[in-house]
């Protein structure tokens, strides 16, 4: 297969404008912007994950490609082997025809879901994986699994090529964006961009018979130990900016990871009494769609991407 035609979109990494941080790198130079990230394929897993929301695992799992590096640098990231900026990037370049090989390998074995992990600094590759996917024959539900950190420009590229957006709102407080995520701009920056992917799929999530999702939106929010104040922001701007009606994934499953793990706040996890506090803020609001986790989930959800399975299933 010549995927020469594909490639058109890479033309916009010789001046990379792509997220928020507009570092306008040339990405097939040496000289990277703050991503770190050239104009390779650079992913570090492709594999099936079933720890996603109900609508998005379903049953069979969804073939999840995750993408290095990150234009955030969150401190107590669960992927940090993979999103720190520091590592090297050679390592993880793939060769666009055996990205091909393993998404439509998965596909013929009956996944019916690919996901987009980290994609915000890779969407000119996204778009090339779709087409070329797609010219095959294959039409899967596309999931764009962001940290929320986006461009509504760029994200409009993607209009009619993104089934699901499954954006993390992950502050509504610049200070604490700033200290834990080297990103003070985040909740303004977010909040555009989530209005965008409103703007494109609306408050209804989709699903087909199984209760899978196949358009819409889910935003997922993770709940940090002591800043219980903070995710009361993100729930109502939810709520008031876009619409009570949303899929909200609420989550309590922050640990600790050895980055933070003597980090004065960090090195804690949620309590009872945090997570509590927000599920009754959502309640109150009359946010009734979504799903909420057990504080075991805490326990669970440990990717090892050393392994060629990163979730250990």
């Amino acid at each position: 297969m010549d995927l020469t035609p594909f490639l058109d979109p890479l033309e916009k990494l010789h001046d990379c404008d792509l997220c928020p941080r507009e570092c306008t790198a040339d990405r097939f130079s040496e000289d990277l912007g703050y991503c770190k990230s050239n104009a390779s394929f650079c992913i570090s897993s492709i594999c099936i994950h079933h720890g996603e929301e109900p609508a998005i695992s379903g049953e069979e799992g969804i073939c999840n490609l995750f993408f290095a590096h990150c234009n955030l640098q969150c401190i107590y990231c669960q992927n940090y082997q993979i999103s720190d900026n520091r590592l090297a990037v050679s390592s993880d370049a793939m060769e666009l025809e055996e990205v091909i090989r393993q998404v439509s390998g998965f596909l013929d074995a009956g996944i019916t879901r690919v996901g987009f992990v980290s994609p915000s600094h890779f969407i000119p590759q996204v778009m090339i994986i779709i087409r070329c996917i797609e010219s095959l024959g294959y039409k899967p539900v596309w999931v764009y699994n962001s940290n929320g950190y986006d461009k509504p420009s760029t994200l409009r590229l993607l209009e009619g090529m993104i089934d699901v957006y499954l954006p993390d709102l992950k502050y509504m407080e610049s200070t604490l964006a700033g200290e834990y995520s080297d990103a003070p701009d985040y909740p303004e920056m977010a909040s555009m961009a989530l209005k965008e992917m409103f703007r494109q799929k609306g408050a209804v999530l989709h699903t087909g018979k199984e209760g899978t999702a196949e358009s819409g939106i889910i935003i997922r929010h993770l709940v940090l130990p002591g800043h219980a104040g903070n995710s009361l922001k993100v729930i109502n701007f939810i709520a008031e900016e876009l619409s009570p009606k949303i899929h909200v994934s609420l989550m309590s499953q922050y640990y600790p990871t050895l980055m933070v793990s003597c980090h004065p706040v960090l090195q804690n996890k949620v309590s009872p009494e945090e997570y509590a506090t927000v599920v009754n803020e959502m309640e109150r609001l009359g946010m009734e769609n979504g799903w909420i986790q057990e504080l075991s989930s805490a326990d669970h959800y440990r990717p090892d991407f050393e392994k060629d399975q990163p979730f250990g299933r």
